[in-house]
């Protein structure tokens, strides 16, 4: 059993609602139109500040399917989104 401060969940049902969400975050995850954005498009969404920060600090790379054109990875974006920011540097 789970202790939660409002009742107590036995930890397969907690198991069972956990795999649930991921099931369903997953499918989301399928319908997306496209697994990459256009840098202008990441700027928008994201902020240009976080994107270049990103790119600068090596922790986002561009990816070229098309020439002359620099685009991003969603799930990239989307994984240093969900990260706190390090102040120390």
């Amino acid at each position: 059993m789970l202790a939660f401060t409002d009742k107590c969940v036995p930890y397969e049902t907690f198991i069972e609602d956990v795999a649930m969400a991921l099931v369903v975050k997953l499918k989301e995850a399928e319908h997306e139109p496209s697994d990459v954005i256009s840098q202008r498009k990441a700027y928008r969404i994201f902020g240009e500040a976080n994107v270049r920060r990103w790119v600068k600090q090596m922790q986002l790379e561009a990816v070229s399917r098309r020439p002359g054109k620099i685009e991003y990875r969603i799930a990239d974006l989307k994984l240093l989104q969900g990260r706190k920011k390090d102040c120390s540097m």
